[in-house]
Formats: C-alpha cells, sequence, structure tokens
C-alpha cells in the first residue's frame, strides 16, 4: 500500500486519480475507478443539466460504495453554465471530493468547504498552484505540457514542472500529464508529488464510456500522433492528430481567426468521434502518453498493475541500486 499526503487527506486507498473528461467521466467509468481504491471523477459538465448531474451520481452510488468525486471546470463562456447549480447538486448529493479546473476556484470555496468538500484544484503553472493554496484548496494538480486538453501557455514539461511546484507547494499535489503506470507513479514521487492524474490512460480501459476504435486508435498511436490546436489564440489545446485538427493548424498559422475554425472544433463533433468511433469526425483529446499505451485492461486490472509495479520498483530495482560515497 503506497499512503501519501494525497491518501490520507482526500481518503482514498491509491495515490491515482482518473480526471474529470468531458464525455468519458460517467458512472461506469467512475466507480470502476472507485472500486479499485483510486479516485474517480464524474464530470459535471457531461451532464446536460445539473439535474442529470444529481441523476448521474446516483447511478455511480449504485455501482460502488467507495468515495468518488465530481469535476468542476469553469471556463469563460457566453453564455456560462449555471455554475452554481451544479456546484449546489454537487453538495446535496453528499460528494465530498470535487476537482476544479479552469478559472479561479475561490467563488466556489466557501460554500464547498462549509459543506466538508474537499477541493483538488488542476493548474497548468507553479504560479497558479501558489494562488490556489492561498486561496485555500487542499490539493493540487499540477498539469505539464506532456497532458491532453489545455496545458497552458508555458510549454513545461512535468519533469521540471512537478519539481518546481514541488519546491513551492506544501498540500497535496498529485501530478498530471504524461502518466500511464508504475514508472510515472514512482518518478512523480520521487519528484515531489503525492500521486499522479492519468486521463488518456484511463480513456483506454474496458469501462470507459467510448468507442472500442477510438481506445484501438490510443493503443496504436505513437507519442508524436498529437496536434496543438488554437497556439496562436493563445488557448492551446493538445488534440489527437487527425485530419480535422491538422487542418485547424494550417487555418490559424496562416492567419485565420477562430471563426474560421469554428465549425472544425465544435464540441458536437468531438462527441461524436467518442459515440460513433470515427477518428476523423472532429476534434478529440489525447495526450502524448498514448505512445507508452499497449492494451485496453479494466480500470481494476490498471490500477492493481500499477500499484503492484510501483510497489516493486521502489522496494527491489530502487532499493538495489548501489550507492557510492564520495570522501
Amino acid at each position: 500500500m503506497l499512503s501519501t499526503a494525497f491518501t490520507e487527506t482526500f481518503g482514498v486507498r491509491h495515490p491515482i486519480v482518473q480526471g474529470g473528461m468531458q464525455w468519458v467521466g460517467r458512472a461506469e467509468l467512475v466507480a470502476a475507478v472507485a472500486n479499485a481504491g483510486a479516485l474517480g471523477l464524474l464530470t459535471a459538465l457531461t451532464q446536460p443539466t445539473p439535474e442529470d448531474l444529481a441523476k448521474e451520481i446516483a447511478r455511480t452510488r449504485e455501482l460502488t460504495d467507495q468515495p468518488f468525486g465530481v469535476n468542476l471546470t469553469i471556463l469563460p463562456a457566453i453564455t456560462p453554465p449555471p455554475y452554481e447549480e451544479y456546484r449546489q447538486v454537487i453538495i446535496e448529493s453528499g460528494i465530498k471530493i470535487v476537482e476544479t479546473a479552469g478559472s479561479n476556484p475561490a467563488p466556489h470555496l466557501p460554500d464547498f468547504h462549509a459543506a466538508g468538500v474537499k477541493v483538488l484544484h488542476k493548474c497548468t503553472s507553479v504560479r497558479h498552484a501558489i494562488k490556489a493554496q492561498d486561496t485555500g484548496v487542499d490539493g493540487i494538480s499540477i498539469d505539464g505540457f506532456e497532458c491532453a486538453g489545455h496545458p497552458g501557455e508555458d510549454d513545461i514539461p512535468g519533469l521540471v514542472l512537478i519539481a518546481a511546484a514541488a519546491e513551492q507547494i506544501s498540500i497535496p499535489m498529485v501530478a498530471s500529464g504524461g502518466f500511464a503506470d508504475a514508472r510515472g507513479l514512482v518518478a512523480a514521487l520521487a519528484l515531489g508529488a503525492d500521486g499522479i492524474n492519468m486521463g488518456t490512460r484511463f480513456m483506454c480501459t474496458a469501462e470507459s464510456p467510448i468507442h472500442q476504435n477510438i481506445k484501438e486508435a490510443i493503443v496504436a498511436g505513437k507519442e508524436t500522433d498529437t496536434e496543438l490546436i488554437f497556439r496562436p489564440l493563445r488557448n492551446t489545446a493538445r488534440v489527437a492528430s487527425n485530419t480535422v485538427s491538422r487542418e485547424v493548424v494550417e487555418i490559424l498559422d496562416r492567419g485565420g481567426k477562430f471563426e474560421d475554425v469554428r465549425e472544425l472544433v465544435a464540441g458536437a463533433r468531438g462527441r461524436t468521434v467518442f459515440e460513433n468511433g470515427d477518428t476523423d469526425a472532429g476534434i478529440w483529446t489525447v495526450g502524448t502518453v498514448q505512445g507508452i499505451i499497449h492494451d485496453i485492461p479494466t480500470a481494476g486490472e490498471l490500477v492493481e498493475r500499477i500499484v503492484r509495479e510501483a510497489e516493486a520498483l521502489i522496494a527491489e530495482r530502487l532499493a538495489g541500486l548501489s550507492v557510492s560515497v564520495g570522501v
């Protein structure tokens, strides 16, 4: 058993998080992760209304009696979702762990903390992690440049970002971006993190509610098979390399505006990819870590394998290294 500040604070057995993922963080996957002793997270905005989120929370509880949480991603929008209503559903449903991402979580903290909810906030830079810690969140998820989705604009890979954040963060911290196996978990712990957050790896599990074609595409994909879209717009996102994402990159590199790619990047098209399995139907999120994903296990098998192999790495391989002390 790998006990860390994260497992102790958030009340889970293993220092592994299944991060919030649009269209992916649903009851079947979250419950399977929770049953394995890791932290599964429903994605609030995958549910079209707060009432639907309440139903999904109830459905997850029918599948597990273990702790799980909800991801609430807060992003600027012309017509923003009813965040306060989603927050209230989370509280009224008795959820005790929330992952926040996007904008500053400060407006939500008083209500969450009053209800005994612990907040894990996802950041892509040390400065944002420090600000979140000062704001009063209970844990940090620090997201390196390798990650799927939005890596920020600093382009700092995890090897540096995790260590730099560990020097500044005193609350529990999990490392995100580029993690798929025991090697990553042990490396994250060595760099100063208290656990790992995995998105792409959990997409590629038996319980993940996406089409089998997409899971097989992740297994077949290389670490070079992603695109960084929206770079000229300073809203970089890492997605799978396909005909659509390459066209988006080309249009924006020529000086195009968001209006010129709006239809190409529509969320409805990305959802169609996951539902119908056509890898070129739209933009879909995946990380560089796909280059070291080679199978489609159950979530339980994945978590058990990572923990077992991490314990072996720590107890056997690393403990067996000889150390010479100079005089």
